[in-house]
């Protein structure tokens, strides 16, 4: 693992940008600003670090917020572009932390939020804390499952070029997003954007597989979990969040349940300041 740093110190002014080459040889493009200890952002599917500048700029103050491109995304490459080994991306968050200090604060939202909570059960001691925000676990009849056929129907998808029908799958059956809303998608700006991000949806897929269909969160799978942490569901989402929350907190000794008011599944990007503000009064003097 290595890295190359282009641009200033770390400051609220001046981002520092870097190049940190994962296990297998890819290579991940990461932004760190601000000062403290460092946090580390995950982000959700269909998402770039870009898409965390509202809560980063809310946290620098108070942390090292260090945002990356998971593979396949943004700037960053994919040394396995039809891989989907969970391994894999817990080795780029090892490698990030390695490269900005060797131990942080893991937040993620989503399914960056399932990444995070795999991250930190598998790493020990570089994972100082957890904060994840609604990752979408299934866990009773409050929403209907994923379908299990979905991520090999998108890949084949993927493979044949079609990654409009593939991010339109992605969006109504993986997200619950109404067709109607779909098409409307389909004429904005951002749909070229998901259209080049749905391939790396696979690897989504597989830190949720066991995990959207209904049935109880699995009571080992993160057994080996010791940083202290909170999971945190918006007051304004959708009830599954709520019961896929509380099902973790009770599976996962060190994992707190907390309720935002008035936060929803968007909050992470759109509006952060209060979920910062929960983050800065939990760890930022760690």
């Amino acid at each position: 693992m290595s890295s190359t740093r282009v641009g200033g110190a770390n400051s609220t002014a001046a981002p520092a940008t870097s190049t940190v080459v994962s296990a297998d040889g890819t290579r991940l493009t990461t932004q760190a600003v601000g000062t403290g200890p460092l946090l580390v952002l995950v982000d959700p599917a269909m998402a770039t670090r870009r898409d965390s500048a509202k809560l980063t700029t809310a946290l620098a103050p108070h942390f090292t917020v260090v945002g990356y491109d998971r593979r396949g995304r943004g700037d960053s490459g994919d040394a396995d572009p039809t891989g989907t080994d969970v391994a894999n991306e817990v080795a780029d968050v090892a490698a990030v932390i390695a490269a900005h200090g060797g131990r942080a604060i893991l937040f993620g939202s989503s399914s960056g939020a399932a990444l995070a909570l795999e991250a930190a059960a598998r790493l020990g001691d570089a994972v100082t804390g957890l904060v994840i925000y609604e990752p979408p676990f299934i866990v009773d009849d409050s929403r209907a499952p994923v379908p299990h056929d979905l991520p090999r129907r998108i890949a084949a998808d993927v493979a044949d070029g079609r990654t409009g029908a593939a991010s339109a799958a992605f969006f109504t059956e993986a997200v619950g997003v109404p067709p109607v809303f779909v098409a409307m998608m389909r004429l904005m700006p951002m749909w070229r954007r998901a259209k080049r991000i749905v391939p790396t949806v696979r690897y989504d897929f597989a830190v949720l597989e066991g995990l959207q269909d209904g049935r109880p969160l699995p009571a080992d799978r993160w057994k080996e979990l010791t940083a202290p942490g909170v999971v945190i569901v918006g007051s304004r989402s959708e009830p599954f969040f709520r019961a896929g929350a509380r099902s973790l907190a009770e599976v996962a000794p060190s994992i707190e349940f907390e309720v935002l008011e008035g936060g929803h599944h968007g909050t992470p990007m759109m509006s952060p300041a209060p979920l910062a503000q929960r983050m800065i009064a939990r760890f930022a003097s760690s």
